[in-house]
């Protein structure tokens, strides 16, 4: 039974669908399985962790194999390396505790026929007792009002052309074009409608990290929502290839540009995007004047979770995994997710940069949440660490709930995605 348990796992992660910026990785002919104590991968304080390691082929236990490896605070330096023998293909290693709440993280790895075959298991310690290392302006609120009253005064400019040609029998596609944050400069979505001319809720889905060419989203307007997918760099999906790649080159390390600098700061514009984007969808006539829901996953995530601080017209949002969540936990001795921008790798803490993140800070924005929430993240995600996710969760004092998916990485089950939707549409009340 355990060897089909197994099995039944490698298909799961196998047939994963995501709208993440990672998929599940592929099966492999060789698989180190690692199973924590505790089905849901949580400890208590000071209780010590052991993690059974499986090294299997076609799924029976692989003799006489040595594996490396090395454990110690979740994407920090390991506290200790080793190598362990398994004379039939199964063990354990103690990776100790913690006597904070946090994450440690156990990496191994063997390497069969010239081949090298990895896994690593995140368990958390208390996690829901994480609390969060940034520190919240007194002029925060102040801050974000004053920037989203000068940014009213921009007109929006709406550009709204029918793709019939991305649309499908149930819903039509438009592309946008909005005039946001400066005169003069843009931003673009696709917009999803059913074809039914009945009122819908709004959904506003903002992007993943990178500088990609959006496409259409018609599945939430399948599922009763008027949706609009966007992009936050200015970039049309109609650009021509040539210029593409010169606008993606110009933008490596967006999220750096003017961090010493609160009032420029790169983020600042699409923080506002966000705004612009709920602007619009409540400009529209098919608006059912009452359910504004946001969602997205990893920079989509944090986007969704700043629209809720930031934007009180919003009633319902479901964030998976936020990106720019904690960001100076690196400088507290523990991870933070994604840009990882205080970490040694970058040596951005200087004093101005500190203090400019601490008004962009996904934590800082979760904080003044007052709206129902659904939330989901994973332990093995080494992109939007949980520990930074999870200091942004802990922080909303809103009503939440959130579906943890140990196994996942940076991307969501099918299961999952579906849950966040039906979720949406009853509290919407879409049959």
């Amino acid at each position: 039974m355990k060897l089909l348990s197994y099995f039944s796992l490698f298909l799961l992660l196998l047939t994963a669908k995501t709208n993440a910026q990672n998929t599940p990785a592929p099966i492999k002919l060789v698989q180190i399985m690692l199973t924590a104590d505790y089905p849901d991968w949580n400890y208590k304080l000071n209780e010590e962790a052991t993690i059974k390691v499986s090294v299997l082929k076609y799924g029976s236990p692989v003799e006489n194999v040595e594996i490396e490896y090395q454990y110690g605070p979740e994407k920090l330096n390991p506290e200790k390396k080793g190598i362990l023998a398994l004379a039939n293909g199964v063990g354990e290693i103690n990776i100790g505790t913690m006597n904070i709440p946090g994450f440690r993280q156990l990496r191994v790895q063997t390497k069969i026929d010239g081949y090298v075959y990895k896994n690593e298991i995140n368990v958390g310690f208390a996690p829901f007792e994480i609390k969060p290392t940034v520190n919240l302006p007194k002029d925060f609120d102040a801050f974000w009002e004053k920037a989203k009253a000068e940014n009213s005064k921009i007109p929006m400019d709406a550009v709204v052309n029918h793709k019939p040609e991305l649309s499908t029998a149930n819903v039509d596609v438009y592309l946008v074009r909005l005039q946001n944050y400066k005169l003069g400069q843009y931003f673009y979505g696709y917009l999803s409608k059913p074809k039914d001319d009945k009122k819908h809720p709004v959904l506003f889905n903002p992007p993943g990290a990178g500088v990609k060419k959006i496409v259409p989203v018609t599945t939430y307007a399948e599922k009763g929502f008027i949706s609009f997918t966007t992009e936050i760099h200015g970039v049309s999906p109609e650009i021509n290839d040539a210029d593409f790649e010169s606008t993606r080159a110009k933008l490596k390390d967006y999220w750096a540009i003017h961090l010493d600098d609160k009032n420029n700061y790169y983020y600042k514009k699409v923080y506002l995007d966000g705004v612009r984007a709920i602007d619009f969808l409540t400009s529209l006539p098919e608006f059912d004047q009452k359910n504004i829901v946001v969602t997205g996953g990893s920079q989509g995530g944090a986007l969704t979770i700043v629209a809720a601080g930031i934007d009180k017209r919003v009633t319902y949002i479901a964030s998976f995994y936020p990106a720019l969540s904690d960001n100076t936990g690196y400088l507290n001795n523990r991870s933070a997710g994604w840009p990882f921008m205080f970490s040694d790798k970058y040596q951005n803490n200087t004093p101005e940069k500190i203090k400019t993140m601490e008004y962009y800070d996904v934590v800082n924005f979760a904080r003044k949440i007052s709206i129902p929430g659904f939330y989901s993240t994973g332990y093995n995600d080494n992109t939007c660490s949980p520990t930074s996710t999870l200091s942004a969760f802990n922080s909303i004092k809103a009503p939440k709930e959130i579906v943890i998916t140990p196994i996942s990485a940076h991307w969501r089950f099918a299961e999952t995605d579906d849950k966040s939707i039906q979720w949406l549409q009853e509290k919407c009340g879409i049959e």
